[in-house]
């Protein structure tokens, strides 16, 4: 069950009740209206500098909003798009405004926990509230560093001057979709759920896969939100925070030109929701051309009908349009089921292609190389498909009943080890060193579908169900389906973990990223040591 009433609730009530009247976020867009793309704030001279403020409001329909905002000089505007080169340097201010300058009211004193006794101060340190914030660089492989990602140690408090990170990109950085959002443990799902996510690209793919070259680009960010006071089931999804809710609202307009190809990445930034995305003509799904998978470009190109995001998960592809307006063309999200315990994610429309004579977006015409330049085997990870691994482990996910049939407790747990929640000053429950190369085999004995995450690193999906897969992929969040319970084998994916590169040296996270699963618990450290 990916909901826990009474925690929801009490969380939702305490933020309201502290809410000053003066903190605002940006206006959403209307319902129905044509989807703009987020703001792109590109790197100059090899260094991007960014300043975003983190604010919270309430909009007149009972939804909270979290923000990043960045004033353009002439306007607030909110989530910009963070585009970046390999060997590039980002500087991003976070200044929190949740509370607008004060921590006060009931939130203020809700500790889901406070940061481990002796561990390191980042930031502001003091105690992890609602109010308090931080940034994941979700799928960046980045150290696990003050000042770089560091989500267990860092926390930036409402009211003080605010922090900086200060990254590195890697030279070898594969060109690719990545994304940022809070990670503060107990409350990231309630400020990823009130729309705080942006996209960050690295940018190259040209260089890699030349069919995007001079293509229009799309960022389509999905969101979800929903309703306070939370109630079971009803919630939005948003494409660029323009709702897509049918049949209750009309659905948000993509605009394209008549047989127009266009380059599109899409992130699921939704806390929860599992999205099987296609393209329909006239009800058809047309076959979409993928060019990378969790910012990770594939090798070879395919051709598929359907992409499946699990939460957290990107895709980036070609579509094209139809010739004419006799044909429907939609973007949508099937049915997706998640088990017995799971919640429905149901079929909604995410876009209605409208043909036009512009496109509607920022066409890339200076990427225009003739043929690649860069090839997959020079990027990080590289070669890790022929790699000897040097350990193997099993995990599973789990969940723990309560008397009304629903789960209360969630877990990822080691095999041969306790089952347990996820607590700051827990010991890592995986120590290896950097060198190593591991098989990792992880099984989902819960009866709604999980999605697995690791920071820092991707991994290499090499098997489903013990089947090996015939062209593997880089990703760094894979769904795994749930048990069909007694008489049924435990679902299971096998993925191959990377620690070769020193800068994978450090503390770091793993966890479901259904994100309530994590606050509650679903979540574990590993500790990669310099080798010896």
């Amino acid at each position: 069950m990916r909901s826990h009433l009474g925690f929801l609730i009490t969380i939702l009530a305490c933020a309201i009740f502290s809410l000053p009247a003066a903190a605002q976020c940006p206006q959403r867009p209307v319902p129905g209206t044509v989807v703009q793309d987020p703001l792109n704030l590109s790197s100059s001279g090899g260094t991007l500098n960014v300043a975003l403020t983190m604010q919270r409001s309430v909009d007149n329909a009972g939804y909270t909003h979290y923000c990043y905002e960045y004033n353009t000089g002439s306007g607030i505007v909110e989530a910009p798009t963070l585009r970046v080169n390999p060997g590039d340097h980002l500087l991003l201010n976070v200044i929190n405004r949740i509370s607008g300058g004060t921590a006060s009211g009931p939130a203020a004193h809700m500790s889901h926990m406070a940061a481990a006794p002796g561990a390191p101060v980042c930031g502001d340190g003091g105690e992890m509230t609602v109010d308090s914030t931080n940034v994941h660089f979700h799928g960046m492989n980045i150290p696990p560093r003050c000042h770089q990602d560091d989500v267990i140690n860092t926390l930036i408090q409402p009211g003080t001057a605010g922090f900086q990170y200060d990254i590195q990109i890697p030279a070898n950085e594969p060109p690719g979709l990545y994304w940022y959002h809070p990670h503060v443990h107990g409350f990231t799902e309630y400020q990823v759920n009130g729309g705080a996510a942006g996209a960050i690209v690295v940018e190259g793919m040209e260089k890699i896969h030349p069919e995007v070259a001079g293509l229009t680009e799309r960022i389509l960010v999905i969101r979800q939100q929903f309703v306070v006071p939370w109630i079971p089931g009803p919630y939005q999804l948003t494409t660029d925070y323009v709702v897509a809710s049918y049949p209750n609202f009309p659905p948000p307009v993509i605009q394209m030109k008549p047989n127009e190809k266009q380059f599109w990445r899409v992130v699921n930034a939704t806390n929860q929701d599992f999205l099987p995305i296609q393209m329909h003509f006239n009800g058809k799904a047309q076959p979409l051309q993928v060019i990378a998978l969790d910012g990770y470009p594939v090798a070879p190109l395919r051709f598929q009908n359907t992409i499946l995001l699990p939460p957290a998960s990107r895709a980036e592809f070609i579509v094209q349009a139809p010739s004419d307006d006799s044909v429907s063309a939609q973007f949508v999200t099937q049915t997706y089921l998640t088990g017995p315990t799971g919640n429905p994610d149901t079929f909604q429309i995410l876009g209605n292609v409208q043909l036009t004579k512009g496109g509607g977006a920022q066409k890339a015409a200076s990427r225009q190389p003739l043929s690649p330049t860069l090839s997959t085997k020079d990027l990080k990870f590289a070669g890790l498909e022929s790699a000897t691994p040097t350990a193997t482990r099993s995990l599973f996910f789990s969940e723990e009943f309560g008397g009304t049939g629903g789960p209360i407790q969630f877990y990822i747990t080691v095999n041969g080890q306790k089952q347990r929640v996820f607590q700051a000053d827990e010991k890592p429950v995986i120590v290896t060193n950097t060198g190593a190369v591991e098989d990792w085999t992880i099984e989902n004995r819960a009866l709604e579908t999980h999605a697995f995450h690791i920071h820092q690193i991707h991994f290499l999906l090499t098997a489903v169900d013990g089947k090996p897969i015939v062209d593997p992929a880089m990703r760094d969040t894979v769904e795994i389906p749930y048990w069909e319970g007694p008489g049924h084998p435990y679902h299971n994916v096998t993925v191959r973990m990377d620690f070769r590169d020193p800068t994978t040296a450090g503390t770091y996270v793993f966890h479901c990223h259904i994100l309530l699963h994590e606050d509650l618990g679903m979540m574990h450290k590993i500790e990669v040591l310099p080798a010896p």
